[in-house]
């Protein structure tokens, strides 16, 4: 026997209780996936605690490895003692650099990067420096590839700054020699 049809009222009714259902399972599915979302982010916020802490504790231990030893600063540190030391950049930076150079017991050479001709006064600056410095921004194009070209050959150590104020740290006479090279070359 065929069922009998609902009359109206009862079958909304019937289709409102299934969907009540279903919407109460939708809503406690939502709930536990904010629930898992909050406990996510509460562990994610207490990592960011920890970590900024691990940053602290690391930023704070080398700046005191800083004050006790000014071999961490940043920057390069140069052994210039009896070379002969080429300074590639700008001029009014010259006397500054050069004051340092000659007080570590280095020569001094200076080239102006952005003035140099095919002439061979820059080649033979290049052939009479035992380590050579370059202000990258300071220099031409062609003169930047003929040092790093010249240098590749010889195997000069050539130390390439970045900026005008990327510290430089040359040893004193008498300070004890360390075994690394420069960085750059």
């Amino acid at each position: 026997m065929p069922a009998e049809p609902l009359p109206p009222a009862e079958s909304v009714s019937r289709e409102h209780r299934a969907l009540v259902a279903h919407y109460g399972q939708v809503q406690r599915r939502c709930e536990q996936l904010l629930a898992q979302q909050r406990a996510q982010m509460a562990a994610l916020e207490a990592q960011i605690v920890r970590l900024r802490g691990a940053v602290i504790v690391r930023d704070t231990a080398l700046a005191a490895a800083r004050q006790r030893s000014p071999a961490l600063t940043p920057g390069v540190s140069l052994d210039v003692q009896d070379k002969a030391v080429l300074c590639i950049g700008r001029a009014r930076a010259a006397d500054a650099t050069q004051r340092l150079v000659e007080q570590a017991g280095g020569r001094y050479l200076h080239q102006d990067g952005r003035r140099m001709h095919s002439g061979g006064a820059f080649e033979a600056s290049l052939r009479a420096a035992d380590l050579v410095i370059c202000q990258t921004g300071c220099l031409s194009h062609d003169a930047y590839w003929r040092v790093q070209d010249h240098c590749r050959r010889t195997g000069k150590p050539c130390v390439l700054l970045g900026q005008a104020t990327q510290p430089l740290h040359f040893m004193p006479r008498g300070e004890p020699r360390s075994s690394t090279a420069p960085a750059g070359h």
